[in-house]
């Protein structure tokens, strides 16, 4: 059976993809350093899958240190078919205050992981990247072929740029040719898996609208400030794709799949929905989810925002065969099941 790293496995979306790895057959080995992320996560992915946790073994590791990832290469058992690079600091607002930090983390550890996976022969990759890259994207919807790198607004990414252009880079040249790359450019991800027992857990102040919502309705926050209510959208709020976590994890065995049955390449996908919902669509959807009220109060524009970006997403439904398939409802009833399940997120390890 095919075994895949997964770098950043113990964070949001990395854990939730362990569960759809694990139950498709594959054999994983889950690394984090747990600075973010969090081992319980991890337990809640063996508790999930059932039998199929013997096939689970993780590791931590800090992927800036070339040494202990030239040991995770080194000490398997059975060596690594392919890579799902989640892994990296991700706080926009943070980003902006320490962008030594980021760049120094993100584009730091993705260069040594690829040169333990050449030194290796690990030759399939799939990097977590971001709509982000679009930077300032005036024409919606979003394709594949929007310009990338112009008016990106903060060094997070900017770093996702930087390593889709590494990346691409590796593959032009002689001992890349025959790698098997995907880069996912992912647009809004929330909600939490059906079972309630896995979902997003911000540290301190969500970053993200979402788990900043869920927090209001919860009582945990008192009301949530919506950055400007006079962008040029229906209802002046701004429009983003959001995206099903799991629906997002699923797109990445579609591409892992695709990577083992087509011909090296370096491949470029959009992980959205294809649909634009306002600020103010998602508070009275997790006002719908939950029953409770979620108190709000206009505030002055963030710079750097845009009024609406959204994806096209045709080319992951033509190419891989997917498309996401759970709505706003069901990402709103899914995260405030995680939320209530968990009020304060996973358990300190």
């Amino acid at each position: 059976m095919p075994h895949v790293l997964v770098t950043g496995a113990a964070g949001y979306i990395g854990s939730h993809c362990l569960v759809v790895l694990l139950e498709a057959g594959y054999e994983v080995t889950a690394v984090d350093s747990l600075v973010v992320g969090k081992s319980a996560s991890i337990d809640r992915v063996r508790a999930l899958v059932g039998e199929a946790a013997s096939r689970l073994r993780f590791e931590r590791a800090e992927l800036t240190d070339a040494q202990q990832v030239e040991k995770l290469f080194t000490s398997t058992k059975t060596p690594f078919d392919s890579c799902i690079h989640f892994a990296g600091l991700k706080a926009v607002g943070e980003s902006v205050q320490k962008p030594l930090m980021y760049y120094d983390n993100n584009l730091g550890s993705t260069q040594i992981l690829l040169a333990a996976m050449q030194k290796h022969g690990v030759k399939k990759l799939i990097f977590s990247s971001s709509a982000t890259v679009y930077g300032s994207a005036d024409k919606m919807p979003i394709t594949e072929s929007t310009p990338t790198g112009v008016g990106i607004t903060n060094p997070y990414g900017r770093t996702k740029y930087i390593i889709e252009e590494i990346v691409g880079d590796f593959c032009r040249c002689p001992d890349g040719k025959d790698w098997s790359v995907a880069l996912l450019r992912y647009f809004n991800p929330v909600g939490a898996h059906i079972s309630g027992d896995m979902g997003e857990d911000p540290k301190g102040i969500p970053n993200n609208l979402m788990p900043y919502v869920v927090q209001v309705a919860i009582g945990k926050r008192p009301e949530l400030t919506v950055f400007g209510n006079d962008w040029p959208t229906p209802d002046g709020t701004g429009v983003r794709d959001y995206i099903h976590v799991v629906d997002l994890v699923e797109g990445h065995l579609a591409a892992l799949k695709y990577l083992e049955s087509h011909e090296p390449g370096c491949n470029v996908w959009n992980l959205g929905t294809g649909k634009g919902s306002s600020v103010l669509d998602m508070i009275a959807a997790m006002k719908k989810a939950s029953g409770k009220e979620v108190k709000y109060k206009f505030g002055d524009r963030r710079a750097g925002d845009v009024a609406v970006c959204y994806a096209d997403p045709a080319k992951a439904k033509q190419d891989l065969g997917w498309s996401a398939k759970r709505s706003l409802d069901d990402m709103c009833t899914d995260l405030w099941r995680w939320q209530t399940k968990n009020p304060d997120g996973y358990p300190d390890a």
